[in-house]
């Protein structure tokens, strides 16, 4: 009879649930494990804008190249590569979140001759943050 009476009230102190302590200590681990994932986290998103802002920047890059070289002079803005069937839309800048912000460079000289007026020779990010090599995305 003892021995029930031992049983059921180990049973019931164990059925109650967990300690503050017990708690607290969940509470923490989780919170350090939060505080080390978070930052890769967050890098990991930059590191994918970077190269989402490489792959764009290269397609630019060529469609101003095949535009200027099919047509004998370079476009004189981005959206005569939409509207000669070269690019389907501007691609977005992943860094400012718009397609409006690319820093448009001219070119000095016009290749189709001084008479021409220059256009497009290259494009660039009109953010003025630093990538994660440390240097800025408006140079790449």
């Amino acid at each position: 009879m003892m021995r029930a009476r031992n049983k059921a009230a180990g049973l019931i102190r164990a059925a109650r649930g967990f300690t503050l302590i017990e708690l607290m200590v969940v509470m923490a681990i989780i919170s350090v494990l939060l505080a080390i994932a978070l930052p890769i986290y967050q890098k990991s998103i930059v590191r994918a804008k970077e190269s989402v802002l490489r792959n764009n920047l290269f397609q630019i890059r060529m469609m101003i190249d095949e535009y200027t070289i099919d047509k004998q002079k370079a476009p004189d803005s981005l959206q005569d590569l939409v509207s000669d069937g070269y690019l389907r839309q501007i691609p977005l800048d992943p860094i400012t979140g718009s397609t409006d912000t690319w820093r448009v460079i001219m070119e000095d000289t016009p290749v189709g001759g001084s008479t021409s007026s220059p256009g497009v020779f290259d494009v660039r990010s009109g953010s003025d943050k630093t990538a994660l090599d440390g240097t800025a995305y408006s140079d790449w």
